[in-house]
Parts: structure tokens; sequence; C-alpha cells
């Protein structure tokens, strides 16, 4: 969730600042309307029905209609009623009982904006406490329920954190259309006009109902009429103008704007915010001078104030263009220029009332450093001002005015990348690495932008993930292929800045991309490691360390400076360049007192294979004469090296502090730590050696025992803070880690 666990009126919905008054709504009916819709009846009696599960009653509803038409104000009024505790703030008793769902548990509701299809499955799975660990399972295990289940899913058309891939459709096909599919639940979804169909087309007539806003049978146009007279009246707040103060010149222009805007709330939002801002010069009885359109708005308002539409449009563009929660306000200017070709300065500087009644500033918390934490971070976040456009249809209806839009986006996006001061990505503008993916995107440039591992780094795995995977594989270069192939294990762990680093600096080396690999020990970060090498061996069984006498050695006991270190993979028999040696033979890895879970043992049909240490190439000798380290030379090491299920982690012998972690998306197989700190580890995928560049510890003459409490540094998948499928009365589901379900920020559980 975003904020707030509580249905709260100000933070959902269409952002309607107009309920209409209880004596008017009522009177008809003889009920009193619902305190925050003020209409709609038709609707709430539809979608009480669907809560009460009455005989008859589809078991899916899908909500829809055009843009501004009030679908989230709709259900977010629906929610009031459904919330045990909310419901108790309301007139029930004076509602229409056909338009009050019964007094049950609240259902799941959860907050789609800004997130992924598969962080919204496993927001649900949370908040369901499924033990799931795929998305299959998810729905197989909602599909087992015993009671049905009822699942409220709101504002699908702001789904997913970046804006051109598009995410509303892949939720309705990935989650919403297997829910629906779920004979157990009970679903409603505010989907957008152009996915509605395609949701209800996939159910029996009987069991799915669209409820299309702008269709006669729930437009509603009395209620649109009693949320603008409302709106103007003199007791809201609005200015004392002849149309606010006197009750049937107010019913009159409320009625004319209602009637001019076709139904649309939006454009009579717009056009009352309008009036309120500059009356000066409009005349009620003039028709021309009343919207028709989110468009005439803008229009309108722009020539009342002696302004240019155009130039109001300009102002606005990058607002419209904007990424995620808003746009930094710092950046407004500069994205202006750029647009309109011009310096903005003086024109944002003197249009804040041109600008005023289209939009809205957003405090949002700083998040300067990945690493922030510990008691030397501020227990209260400092917050910066976003500024964003009042409703989502504004922003689509200003891109569309342009003469061409990607032409446009392509000017934003340079600019952006300007921003970056020296194309030093950890110092830029937060917004500017985590959301120029999105805009690139936007423009056709997105995989000219994929070859810097400073973005690769900096960037926020989610969002840069996401307009990735909207870009054709094959227009991908071999750098984002390395990222996206690594992707899933940045964004399940939420690693900070420094381990992403380092764990692509070890793809970057497997897929032989060793100079991306290098950049990113020159971006300003501590890596813990630098990868020596990669092979892409598959059956490993056992890995070790040791040296080769260096040729002119006759006496194996001399002294080790000229010996040669080597790794022997013990592999299976023929693999190409590996000698056959009987079953004791083969070098074994460090006691299991240092491992948690012991090595695979050999078994006849291996072989062994030599590999140098510390660099590329294997090596042509014969395994008898690898000299292994002592358990003295091992004891006196200043690492250790613990294993798990799904991590490594490497810790000082003398204070039992954890050095560093690592994880993998590929099982373990091996790993073998050096006194040296050579880290050898092979997985399914292959074998890869990490010279660990952590401080080295001081010796020590004993062997530390494996630190029971200490915690990789890398987090172990957990959830991402403060993300959680909730029902209206706060429910908050428990943390993902609690459950022990391998998942994180993205919900990946792999």
């Amino acid at each position: 969730m975003h904020g707030s666990t509580e249905v709260e009126a100000g933070q959902m919905g269409d952002q309607e600042v107009m309920s209409a008054s209880g004596e008017a709504a009522g009177a008809a009916a003889g009920y009193a309307p619902h305190p925050y819709i003020g209409g709609r009846s038709a609707a709430l009696r539809a979608l009480a029905a669907w809560r009460m599960r009455w005989p008859g009653a589809p078991r899916v509803v899908v909500l829809t209609g055009n843009p501004g038409s009030g679908r989230s104000r709709v259900v977010a009024g629906f929610l009031m009623l459904c919330d045990p505790e909310y419901r108790k703030q309301l007139p029930v008793d004076e509602l229409d009982p056909a338009t009050v769902p019964p007094d049950l548990p609240a259902p799941a509701v959860p907050d789609v904006r800004g997130l992924t299809s598969a962080q919204v499955l496993w927001l649900l799975a949370d908040h369901l406490e499924l033990a799931a660990g795929r998305a299959t399972d998810v729905f197989a295990e909602l599909g087992a329920c015993e009671e049905p289940l009822a699942i409220v899913v709101p504002d699908v058309d702001r789904a997913g954190p970046v804006r051109a891939a598009n995410e509303p459709a892949r939720l309705v096909r990935e989650v919403l259309a297997p829910l629906a599919a779920t004979p157990t639940v009970h679903l409603l979804a505010d989907v957008p006009r152009e996915l509605a169909a395609e949701l209800a087309g996939a159910l029996p007539s009987g069991q799915v109902q669209v409820i299309d806003l702008d269709e006669p049978e729930w437009a509603d146009p009395e209620g649109l009429v009693l949320h603008a007279e409302t709106a103007l009246a003199l007791e809201t707040g609005a200015p004392d103008l002849p149309f606010t103060t006197e009750p049937d010149a107010r019913r009159e222009l409320a009625e004319a704007l209602a009637r001019r805007a076709g139904g649309n709330r939006l454009t009579v939002q717009l056009a009352v915010q309008s009036l309120f801002a500059h009356a000066e010069g409009f005349d009620p009885a003039d028709e021309a001078q009343l919207p028709a359109t989110v468009g005439d708005v803008l229009d309108l308002h722009a020539r009342r104030l002696g302004a240019e539409p155009q130039t109001l449009r300009q102002m606005l563009a990058p607002l419209a263009f904007a990424e995620g929660d808003g746009l930094p306000v710092e950046l407004w200017r500069p994205l202006a220029d750029a647009v309109a070709g011009r310096d903005m300065g003086r024109v944002l500087a003197e249009g804040m009332l041109l600008a005023a009644p289209f939009v809205e500033p957003v405090e949002a918390p700083v998040d300067e450093d990945d690493d922030a934490s510990g008691p030397e971070a501020s227990a209260e976040p400092a917050v910066r001002t976003l500024i964003r456009l009042t409703h989502p249809a504004l922003a689509a209806e200003i891109r569309s005015g342009l003469p061409d839009a990607r032409d446009t986006q392509t000017k934003i996006a340079m600019a952006l990348l300007e921003a970056v001061p020296q194309q030093d990505w950890s110092r830029a503008d937060r917004y500017v690495r985590d959301h120029l993916a999105g805009h690139t995107l936007d423009a056709g440039l997105l995989p000219q932008l994929l070859v810097d591992p400073g973005l690769f780094t900096h960037a926020d795995p989610i969002t840069l993930r996401t307009a990735i995977e909207a870009v054709p594989l094959d227009q991908l270069g071999a750098p984002a292929r390395t990222y996206l192939r690594t992707a899933p294990l940045l964004t399940r762990t939420g690693a900070p800045a420094d381990m992403r680093a380092a764990l692509l600096e070890t793809a970057f080396v497997e897929d032989d991309l060793q100079p991306y690999a290098q950049a990113l020990h020159g971006i300003g970060l501590d890596l813990p490691w630098r990868t020596l090498w990669s092979v892409p061996l598959a059956g490993v069984a056992s890995v070790t360390a040791g040296t080769l006498p260096a040729a002119e050695e006759a006496d194996p006991a001399a002294p080790a400076a000229g010996r040669r270190p080597v790794a022997a993979l013990v592999v299976p028999a023929g693999t190409p360049g590996s000698r056959a040696v009987p079953v004791a033979d083969p070098p074994q890895p460090e006691a299991a007192a240092d491992q948690e879970g012991s090595p695979e043992q050999p078994s006849p049909a291996t072989a062994l294979l030599l590999h140098d240490l510390l660099g590329p190439g294997y090596v042509e000798a014969d395994p008898a004469q690898v000299l292994r380290p002592s358990d003295e030379e091992r004891a006196a090491g200043p690492y250790g090296l613990s294993r798990g299920a799904d991590y490594l982690r490497v810790w000082d012998r003398a204070s039992g502090d954890v050095v560093t972690a690592l994880i993998s998306d590929s099982p373990f197989r091996a790993a073998e730590l050096t006194p040296e700190g050579v880290l050898v580890v092979a997985t399914e995928r292959g074998v890869t050696a990490r010279q660990i560049l952590a401080p080295a510890p001081a010796p020590v003459t004993a062997t530390a025992e494996a630190p029971e409490a200490a915690a990789p540094t890398v987090p172990a998948q957990a959830a991402a803070p403060g993300q959680a499928a909730t029902a209206p009365a706060g429910t908050t589901s428990a943390d993902a880690a609690a459950h022990g379900r391998p998942h994180g920020p993205e919900g990946d559980h792999s």
C-alpha cells in the first residue's frame, strides 16, 4: 500500500472535490445520498448485490468508463461501506438499504498503483497468508478455499512503475483474469474500457457483469448536477461570486456544466477549479465559455487569463510525461525549457495562477542513499516536493494535443540525461536515476541508454527491469541482456547499490563482458569482491584450491613462492580436459566445520579438472601434484565460510562479523575459500572465482566457529517495507519473511 491502509476520501478516487448535498440528492427517493459519492445509486446497488452474493448476482464485476468518469470514486465510496470500522462514521441508517452491503469482514484490497503484476499477485498472497511458492500455486490455493473470498482491485489503469510499459494490460492478463476464473473468488475490478471487454469476455455471461458508468443505465446525470451544485456553494469554500451565493444561479450553472460536459465528472471538476482560480470575464450565460472536454477546460482557462493555450500546455507538458508520483519541482523548469525550445523561467514564475487548477504538490520522502540506515539515519526522513497533474486523464489530454509526443519525450529524456552531474549516477537526482529509463522507453531510445554500468547500479531495479522487459529482446545489446538476466536477483533481494554492483560485476564476467565488470570498480562504490574468472561448467560436484609446484621445483616441500595457485574441480567423467582419477584421490574441500551443509561427495563416474585460481584458463598438469593447504594454514586465514541452502557467508574468524554474503539465482553445489581470500563457488550454471576485497582482519591461530547470529549483507529476500495488500480497515499482511518464503520487493518467488 501507499500511505494509510484506511479508505480515505482525500486519497482515493478520481480526486474530485465535490459531493452532493444530502437534502437535494435524497429528497426524491426519501433516502440520503452516499456522503462521498452523492449519487450513483444504481451502481452502488449492483455492487452491494455482488458483495451480498444475492441469488443471481454475478461473481465478477468489471467497473469501467471513460477517463474521468468517476470509477475510482465509486469504488472508494463502496469500500467505505464494506469497511466495518469506517462505516460507523457513515449515516448507514439513512441510506438506501439496497446500496449498503452486509456487515462482513472487509474484502482484500491491493493497492496496485505503481506496482508490477508480479508484485500485486504476491501482495495478495502475503495478505491472504498463502503458502504458495509459484504464481500458479496462488490460484490453485485460492481455488481450494472452502469459503468465498472477496477481492477488490481499484485503479488498474495506474498499475506499473513505467507508464509506457503498459502494465495494466499485463495485470489484467496475468492476475485479474486468472482470479476471475477461480470459482471461489468474488472479484470487483476497476478497469479501463479498452481492457474491460477482454477481462469480461473470458467468463460465462452469468458470472460477470460490466458496469460502464457512461452508459445511460449507470450514468446518473442528476448526481453530476448535484456534485457541481454542491461544489459551487459558498459553504464549501467557493469565492463570493453571483453563481456561488445565489441558489438559483448556482443550480442553473451546475446544470449547464453537467450538460455541456456530457456526463464527464473530471471535466466538471476542472471547470469549477478553473472558475475558482480566476472567474474574471466568465459569463455563465455564454455556453461557449463552458467546456465540453478536459482540453476545453485548459484552453478556456488560458484565454480567460489572457494567455495562449499553447503556453499553458507547454508549461504542463513535463508533468504530463512525469513518471512515478510526480516530478521534482526543481526539474520542472529545465524540462519545460526543453519542451518549449525556449527559456520558460519567466512564464513559470508568473504563471502559477495559470497552472494552479491543474496541478497539486506531493510530499515524498527523500532517499538520498541506498544504504542509509543505523543510528546515524534520521528518525524522521526529510521530504521533497513533487508536482503532478491532478488526474491521469488530464495528462493524457496534454500528451495527445502535442504535434509529436515522441519528439517531446525525446527532448525531456535528453534534458534529464544532461542533468546527471558529469554522468556520475551516484550524484544524479533520484527521479533521474529511477525514471530516465521510462522516458527513453517512451521515446524509443532505451536500448541506446543501456550501456552504462553506473545506471544499472544506481537505478531502481524494479523500475529499470520493467522498462527493459518492454523492449524486444533482439533490440537489446549484450550489457542489457546481462542486466535482464540478473534483474530477478536484484529485485528479489532489494539489495543496496554496492551489492547490486557486485552481483552485476560477476554477471558481466560470466557473460564475457569484462570491460563492464571492470567499470563497476570505478564508480565510487566499495565492492565486496572482484570476480577473477567464470566458466560455464555444468555438473561440478566439488571444488577445492591448492598449488602446483614450479617447474624447477624438485622438492614439493620447498617454499611456496614459485607455486601456481589452482582450483581443482570434480566434474563428470568425460568432461573435456579432465583426467580420470581414483575416487580417493580428488582433493577435498575445507572440512565442514565452517560449512552449513556438506558438499556433494565424488562418485566413481567423476574426473578432475584443474583451473588457474587467479585468472582465466585451464591448467594441464597431473592432479597428483596439487598441494592442498594444511589445516594449520586454513585456520590461520583471516576468513571463514558458512554455507546455507541459498546463500554463502564470508566472515571474520577473529570477530565473527560477516564480511560479505553471496546469493545466487542458481543452486549452490560446492564452495571453497582459500586462506588468501579467494572464494571459488560452483552452481548449477558453472564455476566462479572471486577475490574478497573487504579489509582483511588480523590472522588468527585457531579456527573460529561459524557465527550463528550473523546476517548476510544482502537482505535474505526480504519483503519491501510498506508494501502489503490491505483491506480498508487497515488490515495488513504479515511480512513475507515471517512465512519463510523467498521473495522480496518484486515478489519473485523463484
